[in-house]
């Protein structure tokens, strides 16, 4: 092969290689976020709104169950938040 076709070889396989690696970081940031879901779904939480679209509940029944322990909770601020796993293990546990 002449000096002039490895030069052009050597070229395109640079711009190949300019062209794939960011795609390459890209899918590496994708795949770590995959593997790193089992962890945060461990971690959901359930917010006064949803307890009310899912499970159909007034706000003066999720109060009433927060006050009697009946609903374990956590609180940010002003922000009550209701530990899926925990809602999950009442349920089965009462039938549903």
């Amino acid at each position: 092969m002449s000096k002039e076709g490895k030069e052009n070889k050597f070229s395109y396989i640079s711009a190949i290689k300019q062209l794939l690696d960011p795609l390459h970081t890209r899918l590496e940031k994708i795949d770590s976020k995959i593997r790193g879901q089992d962890v945060k779904q461990a971690l959901r939480y359930y917010r006064n709104e949803d307890l009310k679209r899912i499970f159909g509940l007034s706000n003066n029944t999720i109060i009433k169950y927060r006050q009697t322990g009946i609903l374990p909770y956590t609180k940010l601020g002003d922000i009550y938040m209701y530990e899926v796993s925990k809602i999950e293990k009442i349920l089965k546990e009462n039938g549903q």
